[in-house]
């Protein structure tokens, strides 16, 4: 995939931690309430997601982190892509796109079963994404967030 050549996707590193807590909140507080479930993770990224199994990865615009993503451990081996933001200022980039691809391509590499998501309807451009990226809907369990009103998941 062709991305501009001030862009680069690389792995999480704890000098980043800010940047992921600051990227995440900032489209979380535009669109919803901060949760419990996002604080946790957001203030500590290394505990609840990569000492879990999962992974981090950074966008970086001319060095600085503009977007980011996370692949979340699911107990039963599959992954949830979560946690994927990038800043209004690198938006029209094809960013987010680069990331969930990114993502999948470390799923399929590491030869998870699936990967799954949690969105909310009303973030059309969201959606948009995911099922470019292959995401299908599918049924919707009890879950940790309130925003959350759909599920989609890719089998490899």
């Amino acid at each position: 995939m062709l991305l501009p050549e001030n862009v680069e996707i690389i792995a999480y590193q704890t000098l980043h931690r800010e940047a992921f807590r600051d990227l995440n909140h900032e489209w979380i507080t535009k669109f919803f309430a901060l949760e419990a479930a996002d604080s946790n993770m957001l203030e500590n990224p290394e505990r609840y997601i990569l000492e879990k199994g999962g992974y981090i990865f950074m966008a970086l615009l001319h060095g600085e982190p503009v977007g980011t993503v996370a692949l979340i451990k699911n107990p039963d081996g599959s992954f949830e892509l979560a946690k994927m933001a990038v800043t209004d200022k690198a938006k029209g980039l094809k960013i987010g796109y680069a990331l969930g691809k990114v993502a999948l391509e470390k799923a399929s590499e590491i030869k998870a079963p699936k990967v799954e998501l949690l969105s909310n309807r009303k973030l059309a451009p969201a959606l948009n994404l995911y099922k470019k990226l292959g995401f299908e809907e599918v049924p919707l369990p009890p879950n940790d967030y309130q925003r959350a009103d759909i599920k989609m998941e890719i089998r490899f």
